[in-house]
């Protein structure tokens, strides 16, 4: 059984490595078109081998990794974190995200106390629409 120990379902990798807090999450993202096996989107039952690309989209934040190991149970944090490589383009963009996320208002304006007249209108003619 050389294959079994060379290769693991895509949604029980990324569960074991922490992506996903569970393997139905993990298989929910993969069916949404959010992991990609080298370059092309993948199903939840394709073997991922060493050496593999993947790229995972948890919004607003893309990882780019190379799969370094596997491992078929899930363990602690950083055992996870030695079953994969992040590449140093993916680091350096999630940190430029970061920071500009950080950096920008929230998009709506603070207020105290319930909508004024004008407010409740907007918001009455913005959910019968």
């Amino acid at each position: 059984m050389s294959d079994a120990n060379s290769a693991q379902r895509l949604d029980k990798w990324l569960w074991a490595a922490r992506f996903f807090k569970t393997r139905a999450i993990a298989v929910t993202a993969i069916n949404g078109g959010k992991v990609h096996v080298n370059g092309q989107r993948a199903k939840p039952g394709k073997n991922v081998h060493v050496g593999d690309s993947l790229t995972i989209s948890k919004p607003p934040y893309t990882y780019e990794l190379d799969v370094t190991d596997l491992n078929k149970q899930r363990r602690p944090a950083v055992e996870a974190q030695s079953l994969y490589r992040e590449t140093e383009d993916s680091i350096a963009k999630r940190a430029l995200l970061k920071e500009q996320l950080k950096s920008e208002p929230l998009g709506f304006r603070e207020q105290k106390g319930r909508p004024s007249k004008r407010d409740r209108r907007r918001i009455i003619q913005f959910t019968r629409s």
